[in-house]
């Protein structure tokens, strides 16, 4: 059976760049945003996120799939333009156990993942394990082989299946999570990397008798010079990926672009241009949606007595002091700057905050909130900006929830607009 990834490989290779957007986020704001587009979509899950123990989500691959598709039906989405993908799919979660203890329940997330009905499948074993040695380079044979292991996981469990898994290799990126600290620059993978990358892992697929399996890997994951963190932004600089473009038009696959986040729309169209058909995109459609609900408390403030007010923002930032295992290692310096970043950062680590429910609670005690009044024009100019005009006009109705979905999709229409065929 055909499917849309191969059909932007097609069309790469015939010099008809297409791109799409892969949505890395389990928020269900965010993902019902991504359901209003008649685009066909992709929504990914990565290891930590979900897997067959729950993730930090507290879902499994099959809990996933069943929540997106719930999502999709309720939003009258067409359920065969509803791509699930699993990101970085390997023995990360479990990389102090023993290789054969890590390897083994990575296949297994594998296979849940593709029982549950992922198509499109990031195998990704590039960290050490346990037992591996730490004074040493992880041994790129070992890693091609690992891979093989899981994609062999993979076929088995798709035997009955009518739509076979389309495979991404490599992991020229950061760990899940994205950089923890600060960067001047990134380095663009060398092309002979690359090269390197799909010779030693075909080589591997072949000699593990996953010859079909082979003619269903569609990208790799290269590094194209773009990231982001706490409080910085690298854009993406097509001279310097020109080699790696170029070796794209050769090997008969695209490449996955990871930590495209906040680039701008320029450059999204740029990178589809040279061949980084999927880009994945994450921690900027939450921080829309922070950035919306905490304007919405701004607003909240001058319309609402303060003994009748929701407190989100502190509620929120309560939250992460409890619990600060998602922040901590990424926002440094003194209390103040920590303070700050709990609640700015580019990286939004405050994404894994927003399901507490105290949290929960805040929000909807705001949303009710602003749902009694009216919302006056001067306001919205004043704290929501990116709305103004759509709400001036009719275009968008002057409630809260509508600001919030103005704020996403402002970000999503720079990917729609960058995956559309480039001249």
């Amino acid at each position: 059976m055909s499917h849309l990834l191969d059909e932007i490989v097609h069309a790469h290779m015939q010099g008809q760049p297409l791109g799409i957007t892969s949505i890395c986020s389990a928020h269900p704001w965010v993902l019902k945003a991504a359901l209003q587009t008649d685009d066909p979509l992709l929504v990914e899950s990565t290891c930590n996120q979900v897997n067959q123990f729950g993730g930090y989500t507290g879902m499994t691959p099959a809990g996933f799939a069943s929540f997106i598709r719930a999502l999709a039906a309720e939003s009258n989405f067409p359920s065969d333009r509803l791509i699930l993908g699993g990101d970085h799919l390997g023995p990360y979660v479990w990389r102090k156990e023993p290789a054969v203890s890590a390897m083994r329940k990575a296949a297994q997330l594998v296979r849940a993942c593709v029982k549950a009905g992922y198509t499109k499948i990031h195998l990704d074993t590039s960290m050490r394990l346990g037992d591996d040695d730490p004074q040493r380079l992880l041994d790129l044979e070992l890693v091609a082989r690992r891979t093989a292991q899981l994609a062999k996981a993979a076929e088995a469990a798709c035997v009955n299946l009518e739509c076979k898994p389309r495979y991404v290799i490599g992991s020229e990126v950061p760990l899940p999570g994205g950089a923890t600290h600060h960067e001047d620059g990134v380095k663009v993978t060398p092309v002979e990397s690359a090269r390197r990358t799909l010779e030693v892992t075909r080589a591997a697929f072949l000699k593990a008798g996953l010859d079909s399996a082979l003619e269903r890997l569609v990208a790799l994951v290269v590094q194209p010079g773009v990231e982001f963190g706490d409080d910085f932004v690298l854009d993406y600089d097509p001279a310097a990926a020109r080699d790696l473009a170029r070796f794209s038009e050769t090997a008969s696959l695209v490449y996955e672009a990871h930590s495209t986040d906040y680039q701008t729309r320029q450059n999204l169209h740029a990178l589809v241009r040279d061949h980084f058909a999927i880009l994945k995109v994450g921690p900027a459609l939450t921080f829309a949606f922070r950035q919306a609900v905490f304007a919405l408390e701004q607003i909240e403030a001058e319309l609402i007595p303060l003994e009748h007010r929701s407190a989100l923002v502190e509620t929120i930032d309560q939250a992460m002091l409890r619990n600060p295992e998602f922040w901590r290692d990424h926002y440094h310096g003194a209390p103040a700057e920590q303070a700050f970043a709990r609640k700015y950062s580019l990286s939004d680590r405050l994404r894994y905050y927003w399901p507490d429910p105290q949290v929960q609670a805040a929000l909807a005690h705001l949303l009710a909130n602003l749902d009694n009044v009216t919302l006056p024009l001067s306001l919205i100019d004043q704290f929501a900006p990116f709305a103004f005009n759509q709400v001036r006009t009719g275009l968008l109705p002057c409630r809260p929830a509508s600001l919030i979905d103005a704020s996403i999709q402002a970000v999503l229409e720079d990917y729609r607009y960058a995956c559309m065929p480039v001249d």
